[in-house]
């Protein structure tokens, strides 16, 4: 099997389509799965895969009991990589153009109520680790967009942060003055790191060894956050509590999918089932003490 295809089509999704690294990993592990079934079963090239090689691999993937939107994303990166294939000529059939993408249930996000936010902020965190809540909560930023985000990044004078998201895309963020506060109190204390360890990155988030924070530094710190108040909680989590509250607190709809980089406001428009859920339950919590 020419894995030539597979080199090219990462390379076009990263640099063309703009899609982040973590995004491009998946889709060659998707696919490198998917060719290591072809090359077990004796297909020795793309243009000899047909339709039936593709169902056998996703009967084969259910059977293997896959989390079923591990299987959609699965069916997803193969239907990219076929229409791709197909319109660079390298085959004469698209094998996966009627692969049905399933549709999955949207499943609500967790949030946490305002109490379990204001817990987390008493809690003793330093300033950087303050800041990481700040930007997280009070921003919205997804963990990838924080662990990138450079100092030249926020203007502390117009009190707006610009984000590069998904995509490529590019965003302002507003930011109130408790987290300018933060933004301020942190930057002191990175200066004696970059002097002490004669750093030359603009990466906003350094350890106190000199080492860049990176996504998983920020998973594990906030699972710990998440202990501290008896739940368990993601950097996501975080993001969703910041739409949630906004709407809530009559945000319009648009502005909070601008917030977020939300391409379709259709993403956006779950969490107004999350605040409608939680009137719910407010109102009948109320009734039944009465």
């Amino acid at each position: 099997m020419d894995i030539q295809y597979l080199s090219e089509y990462l390379e076009f999704i990263e640099i063309e389509k703009g899609l982040s690294s973590n995004t491009v990993n998946a889709y060659r592990r998707d696919l490198s799965g998917f060719l290591d079934f072809c090359i077990d079963k004796g297909i020795m090239g793309v243009e000899y895969i047909t339709r039936n090689h593709l169902n056998s691999y996703i009967i084969k993937l259910r059977s293997d009991n896959l989390n079923p939107r591990s299987v959609v994303r699965k069916i997803a990166s193969l239907r990219g990589f076929f229409k791709w294939l197909s319109a660079n000529e390298y085959i004469n059939n698209n094998p996966a153009s009627t692969l049905e993408q399933p549709k999955l249930p949207k499943r609500l996000p967790k949030v946490m109520s305002l109490q379990e936010i204001k817990e987390i902020f008493h809690s003793d965190l330093n300033n950087q680790e303050n800041l990481v809540v700040e930007l997280l909560y009070d921003c919205g930023l997804r963990v990838s967009e924080l662990v990138n985000l450079k100092i030249n990044d926020i203007d502390l004078k117009s009190k707006y942060i610009q984000c590069v998201g998904k995509g490529s895309k590019e965003r302002l963020i507003p930011f109130g003055k408790k987290a300018k506060e933060s933004i301020n109190k942190y930057l002191k204390e990175r200066e004696n790191v970059v002097t002490k360890y004669n750093l030359q990155t603009k990466r906003l988030f350094i350890t106190n060894s000199g080492r860049l924070i990176n996504r998983q530094d920020i998973y594990n710190f906030i699972r710990k956050l998440g202990e501290k108040i008896h739940k368990h909680i993601s950097p996501h989590t975080l993001r969703h509590t910041f739409a949630t509250h906004l709407l809530e607190n009559g945000a319009d709809l648009r502005v909070v999918q601008e917030l977020l980089g939300h391409s379709d406001v259709s993403t956006t428009q779950l969490y107004t089932h999350i605040t409608k859920k939680r009137l719910k339950e407010v109102y009948f919590a109320i009734n039944n003490k009465s």
